[in-house]
């Protein structure tokens, strides 16, 4: 399908300047957040530098200034001040709170008439949701999308007589899979109410976040009463900022309920027991408590003129335009992927087949599936396109009803998934074969067709399987004759002891000898960081030429060299922690987080910074020691850790690796790695070798040498896997291979802790190279 661009080619040039920050980067997340332009940033440093800008309550300059804004706002959508009242907020969220807390369901047949109802679309974000829980009545029900729809079909009740103020919420667009809902709907539910509501005078309150991001809101021809928006759906910048409007004739539903008040939203307040008080009259008076954020609202103007510049004449309809043609383009390119077998590699969770763009957003929601039919989990496919530097979303969106309905998932679905140990936002994305979520990618007004063919290839490359050769159809064999053709030597042992004294940086290895433990695990193991300016942990994830850092310890020194770095160009740092009490003035203390957990660290001094700086050509980094003034803990066991993600140790086998090794049909047109570079991927600690692959997987408890360790479970893997520890190359494999092989799990190695705390803690054991493994399965013991 060839792509017809909407913009000239001055426009895409100028527009493409504005991102060059992106670079090699593949940005498909817009429904989640804009980018900023780079012109609309110095717009706006240009403003605020330019300016005095005080608190509105003290320079009515500053007012203006923001009633100047509120005009603009409202022109953007087509109404003005005399139809629409402006009230700014923190964004959407906020702005379905205020009218959930404020609008009045209690009509004028006095106080036995029930109040009115609260009538929500199911397939509506969790903010809406939460409204149930705030809304002044008990009569609050859902609405099916089908059942929404009919009223678009149903003859008006001019007999009916409908005086009980009821609130009828549902979004613009779908954040799900940007279908679009009729907004005529507007006017109908607001003149003819919904079926099995007789009494009820509906008011609707339209969610027009994800619609308002890429395209045209029109006031003047649809007007809900009350309307909620964030401006960082749409510029990108300012956040924490958005706006309900609301119909002039339906401030009376809100303005007698609003309760709380604080700065200048009243006229009179009497600090004494009588709490008299009278609140201000008009809309945004009442309800702006506090200090508004004025200098975001100010800054809303270059934002607007910037956008109004790069795609001049009708800039929301022709950014409207552009992002549908992209998002049909994307659509027609997954569908027709095909596996050998003609299986389809991509399921498309829609509600329209993006033939208009006024039914149809600029969203497209899918699940990818392998050729036996078996999905692929979400977060596998997060961590491919992380790896291709793609970014997208994953997980259901804040929508469980969207993700129910076309995840063709039931209530009691959802609860055994729940009771599975999945929650929103985790990366448990298949239990019993079927997927929690799907994939979410989203247009902007800079987006290219070269993006979506980038996501498109990376599907290809990854997900397609081009032969009917290869492991899946092989027959199958089964799981004794698999691993029997793997049966190394009798015995498992220790072949090897990798520490990583700076995370996410290059392994020391003990191949012969002994390595001593400490309370955290492997001594001196994660024992420093490298941070960036602002204090954030670098990762290979973001930075992979960190595994070209390679440290070696001696004399009681941890020594760290760079390939790419002269031979005497070394970074020498003493061992032994120095002396970092609070009150100790030379020593400077840092905060950073390390798997969400917070840590303080040391900072190793101005030498050290530089030395890394160098290393990784990044300017303003930090190498860090973890302080030994507060431990970091293990949240399931409260086992002390070092600056590790998840457990004390990694214990990885080697024969389970070459398994997997041979398991991999494809590697992109790479020679097969070496079984020593593949295992460095999966940066273990204990690396072992046993009879057969993954008998690991069986153990409860584990014996090396004299030492015993608990296994805390299997280690889930993420795209590090697939750097190549040498090189810092990124591949493919083994990561899609794993999910593979273990049904969307994408888990290879065994996390463990030690068994003796206080031994650990006494320095009582050490590990020696070649030292027997024993797994104990419950009270069955395999050697």
């Amino acid at each position: 399908m060839e792509f017809v661009w909407e913009y000239t080619e001055e426009e895409r040039l100028e527009i493409e300047q504005e991102f060059s920050r992106l670079a090699d980067k593949c940005y498909l997340d817009h429904a989640g957040t804009a980018l900023y332009g780079e012109s609309q940033l110095r717009a706006v440093q240009e403003l605020l530098a330019g300016g005095l800008f005080c608190n509105p309550h003290t320079s009515r300059t500053m007012e203006d200034l923001i009633d100047l804004v509120r005009y603009r706002v409202l022109r953007w959508f087509n109404t003005r001040s005399s139809e629409y009242g402006l009230v700014f907020t923190s964004g959407t969220t906020a702005s379905l709170r205020l009218v959930g807390e404020s609008f009045g369901f209690s009509g004028d047949g006095g106080p036995d008439e029930p109040p009115g109802s609260f009538v929500y679309l199911r397939d509506s974000h969790t903010s809406v949701l939460g409204m149930r829980e705030i809304v002044r009545t008990d009569r609050v029900r859902p609405i099916e999308r089908a059942d929404l729809l009919q009223v678009l079909n149903t003859a008006p009740d001019g007999a009916r007589v409908r005086h009980r103020p009821s609130l009828a919420v549902f979004p613009a667009q779908c954040n799900f899979n940007g279908v679009k809902y009729p907004l005529e709907l507007v006017e109908l539910i607001e003149r003819n109410g919904l079926r099995g509501y007789g009494e009820d005078a509906f008011h609707v309150c339209l969610d027009a976040a994800s619609h308002v991001s890429t395209s045209p809101l029109d006031l003047t021809r649809y007007r809900p009463s009350f309307v909620c928006v964030s401006f960082y759906k749409i510029f990108g910048y300012p956040t924490g900022l958005g706006a309900l409007l609301v119909r002039k004739d339906a401030e009376r539903l809100l303005l007698p309920g609003k309760r709380y008040y604080g700065g200048g939203t009243v006229k009179i307040a009497l600090s004494g027991a009588s709490a008299f008080h009278e609140k201000r009259d008009t809309l945004a008076d009442r309800f702006e408590d506090g200090t508004i954020n004025f200098l975001s609202i100010a800054a809303l103007l270059p934002c607007m003129d910037t956008l109004g510049r790069l795609v001049p004449g009708a800039t929301m309809e022709r950014i409207q335009r552009h992002t549908f043609q992209l998002a049909r383009y994307c659509y027609r390119a997954l569908e027709a992927l095909q596996h050998a077998n003609g299986g389809r590699v991509v399921e498309l969770h829609h509600d329209t087949a993006f033939g208009d763009p006024g039914t149809q957003g600029a969203i497209v929601n899918f699940s990818v599936r392998n050729d036996d039919g078996g999905y692929v989990g979400f977060a596998e496919v997060a961590c491919m396109a992380a790896n291709h530097g793609i970014y997208l979303r994953t997980g259901c969106f804040c929508n469980p009803g969207a993700c129910q309905r076309l995840l063709r998932l039931a209530d009691a679905d959802l609860l055994r998934h729940y009771r599975a140990g999945h929650v929103c936002g985790d990366a448990n994305d298949l239990i019993d074969g079927q997927p929690t979520g799907s994939v979410r990618v989203s247009f902007g007004y800079g987006t290219r067709p070269a993006d979506v063919d980038r996501l498109v290839a990376m599907i290809g490359r990854c997900y397609v399987r081009r032969s009917l050769t290869g492991p899946l159809a092989v027959a199958a064999l089964s799981r004794a004759q698999v691993l029997a053709q793997y049966k190394t030597y009798d015995r498992p042992r220790l072949v090897q002891v990798c520490l990583y004294p700076v995370k996410s940086c290059g392994a020391y290895r003990v191949t012969d000898g002994r390595w001593p433990l400490s309370p955290t695990g492997l001594l001196y193991d994660r024992a420093f960081l490298i941070v960036d300016e602002h204090g954030a942990a670098l990762t290979q994830k973001k930075h992979p030429e960190m595994c070209r850092i390679r440290p070696t310890i001696e004399h009681g020194r941890m020594v760290l060299r760079h390939g790419e770095l002269p031979d005497d160009d070394v970074l020498e740092v003493a061992l032994e922690q120095p002396d970092a009490r609070p009150d100790a003035t030379s020593v400077r203390l840092c905060q950073t987080k390390v798997c969400r957990d917070s840590v303080q660290g040391v900072d190793c001094g101005e030498d050290a910074a530089g030395w890394v700086s160098r290393a990784l050509g990044v300017s303003g980094l930090r190498l860090l020691r973890q302080s030994q003034q507060e431990a970091r803990l293990q949240r399931r066991t409260a086992r002390e850790l070092s600056l590790n993600n998840q457990a004390q140790l990694l214990l990885v086998n080697r024969t389970s690796v070459r398994w997997l090794r041979d398991k991999v049909d494809d590697w992109d047109g790479i020679p097969v790695p070496p079984l020593d570079a593949l295992v460095d991927r999966f940066r273990g600690n204990l690396i072992i070798e046993t009879t057969r692959p993954l008998e690991e997987t069986d153990w409860q408890r584990v014996r090396i040498g004299d030492s015993a360790f608990t296994v805390d479970g299997p280690c889930t893997r993420c795209q590090m896997i697939c750097i190549d520890q040498a090189s810092g190359e990124r591949t493919a494999e083994p990561l899609r291979t794993i999910s593979r092989e273990f049904g969307g799990r994408m888990r290879f190695g065994m996390y463990l802790s030690h068994g003796d705390r206080d031994a650990a803690a006494d320095g009582q054991w050490e590990l020696a190279c070649g030292a027997v493994v024993s797994g104990v399965i419950g009270e069955l013991q395999n050697e």
